[in-house]
C-alpha cells in the first residue's frame, strides 16, 4: 500500500539535499581546509540521488554493499585536487555504510594518522542551534580579546581537476540480448574507452565504484 506524502514530509525533502547542492558546499569548505587551496561549490562535480533506483539498491545489496551520497575530496597523482559529490557504492563493512538518518560523518585517510572518522548529528533544531551559538560565542570572544578569526589558508593553490580528468571506478549495469557474443563485444569496447574491468571489490577504507 502506498501513501501520499503529507505536507510535512514534502517539506523535509529538499532539493538541496537530494540533488547534492548542500553536500557540494560542505565538500568545498572541507577541501579548502584540508588542502590549503581555494575550492568553491562551482568547482565541485555534483550528482544527486534522484537517478538511483530500487534495482540499483538491490544490485548493491547482492554484492554486500550499499549506496550512499558521498563527498569525496582527494589529492590527485598529478599534484591537483579532486572534489566531487555523487552516489557511490561502498561495502557494508565500511564505517560510512552505517551512517543514516540525521547523522553525518567525515572519514579521513592520511599518510601519518591513518584512518579517522568524525560522526554526529548534522541536522535538527538542537544540533543546528548549537553550531550557530558556537560561532556567535567565538565572534564575541574575538571582539573582547581584540583578535580576528583565522583567515583563509590557500597558500598551496593546487589546481582543482575537473571530473573528466579524475581516475575512478564505476559500476556499470547493462541490459543486453541473451545471445552468444554480446558480452564479448561489450568487453572489447571497454579497453577502447580506456576502461579496465574487474570484479567488484575495494581496498579497506576506499570508496567503492561511483554510480
Amino acid at each position: 500500500m502506498s501513501r501520499r506524502p503529507n505536507s510535512a514530509t514534502r517539506n523535509r525533502i529538499r532539493p538541496a539535499d537530494i540533488e547534492g547542492f548542500d553536500a557540494a558546499a560542505k565538500a568545498a569548505i572541507l577541501a579548502s581546509l584540508a588542502f590549503h587551496t581555494r575550492v568553491t561549490a562551482a568547482d565541485v562535480y555534483r550528482e544527486g540521488i534522484t537517478e538511483v533506483t530500487a534495482t540499483d539498491m538491490a544490485s548493491a545489496h547482492s554484492m554486500g554493499a550499499t549506496i550512499k551520497l558521498l563527498c569525496i575530496a582527494t589529492r590527485t597523482d598529478g599534484g591537483g585536487v579532486s572534489v566531487r559529490v555523487h552516489p557511490a557504492m561502498i561495502p557494508k563493512s565500511h564505517p560510512l555504510a552505517s551512517v543514516g538518518d540525521a547523522f553525518n560523518a567525515v572519514f579521513v585517510e592520511a599518510e601519518a594518522a591513518g584512518q579517522l572518522m568524525f560522526y554526529g548529528r548534522g541536522a535538527g533544531g538542537a544540533p543546528s542551534a548549537s553550531a550557530v551559538l558556537g560561532d556567535l560565542v567565538a565572534v564575541a570572544r574575538n571582539r573582547i580579546d581584540g583578535h580576528r578569526a583565522p583567515t583563509e589558508s590557500s597558500y598551496a593553490a593546487l589546481p582543482v581537476r575537473p571530473m573528466g580528468e579524475v581516475s575512478t571506478r564505476y559500476h556499470v549495469s547493462l541490459d543486453v540480448a541473451d545471445r552468444a557474443g554480446v558480452l564479448a563485444a561489450v568487453a572489447n569496447v571497454l579497453p577502447d574507452r580506456m576502461c579496465r574491468s574487474r570484479p567488484y571489490g575495494s581496498p579497506a577504507g576506499t570508496p567503492a565504484p561511483s554510480w
